[in-house]
């Protein structure tokens, strides 16, 4: 029993006449008629009353009619929705994002996205940059954004946007008024950073700012969010390094100054080869570009 002879049927059977189903098939009688005796011989039942003058459903053909619009109507349906995944009309995507991104690039994108692509269920992550990096290989997400990223076989990887990376410090420590802060200033001061296997291009990143000191600063606590790292700052417990965009988080006790010679930290688009064009049109809508 083939799809083609199911779907002759229900036309017959809506038209109760052979030529007229013809016509709306696009096809000429003969194969149709040959079509339709055959599902009636697989069936092992006659499915229409045929006569010169008329053609009518069986009360076989009225219950076979019945049990398998509804099928044929699913299959249909589900071809289409196929169709409309693999064109990225439809469908889930799963983004991760470092917590900086949510104060930047994230937020527009989704609106964009959620208006140019309303039937693409965006799932949303915040994950440092190591634990995206791992979910995408493992194939948990399919697109990421993570910071200082560094080179990593089986991704590919593109710049999105760069920022300043300024220093935080407590409002009472003696370097708050200072219009710029060079690495110098920071000998020996106790620094609140990221952990290395959670964001390991970052913290490299931070840490060579300090290669030729003598005393570089000195990792006393650990924090994963941002706004923990800036609580941790406005309690006194320590320095830290965070890109300018923390700025927009207000925290009170917090102040952040620019740093000497303004060194830069990268913010990167990763994803596997062969994505789905809802990917594509995410990527459009971080870069500030309508999907067409």
């Amino acid at each position: 029993m083939e799809l083609r002879q199911l779907r002759y049927f229900l036309v017959v059977a809506d038209e109760l006449h052979f030529g007229r189903a013809a016509e709306r098939l696009h096809i000429t009688q003969p194969p149709l008629t040959v079509a339709v005796r055959k599902l009636e011989r697989e069936l092992g039942v006659q499915l229409f009353d045929r006569t010169t003058r008329r053609v009518t459903l069986t009360a076989a053909g009225q219950a076979f009619k019945e049990r398998i619009q509804a099928a044929v109507s699913d299959i249909d349906d589900a071809a289409g929705d196929v169709a409309d995944v693999a064109a990225g009309k439809s469908g889930k995507i799963r983004v991760g994002f470092v917590s900086s991104a949510s104060y930047t690039t994230v937020p527009e994108a989704i609106r964009a996205f959620r208006q140019q692509c309303p039937r693409i269920d965006l799932v949303l992550n915040p994950l440092t940059s190591g634990e995206q990096i791992e979910q995408l290989l493992d194939g948990n997400l399919d697109l990421g954004l993570i910071r200082d990223p560094g080179d990593i076989p089986g991704l590919n990887l593109e710049l999105l946007s760069t920022e300043d990376l300024v220093v935080v410090l407590p409002d009472t420590h003696h370097l708050a008024a200072a219009k710029e802060i060079r690495p110098q200033d920071l000998e020996g001061e106790p620094m609140i950073l990221f952990p290395y296997r959670l964001m390991p291009g970052y913290v490299t990143r931070v840490l060579r700012l300090f290669d030729a000191l003598r005393t570089p600063p000195i990792v006393v606590q650990q924090a994963i969010h941002q706004e923990t790292v800036l609580g941790l700052v406005a309690a006194g417990l320590g320095i830290s390094v965070l890109p300018e965009s923390v700025q927009r988080f207000q925290m009170p006790g917090v102040t952040t100054r620019r740093f000497a010679g303004r060194p830069q930290t990268e913010l990167h688009m990763a994803h596997v080869f062969g994505h789905s064009p809802a990917v594509d049109d995410f990527i459009l809508c971080l870069k500030g570009e309508i999907p067409t």
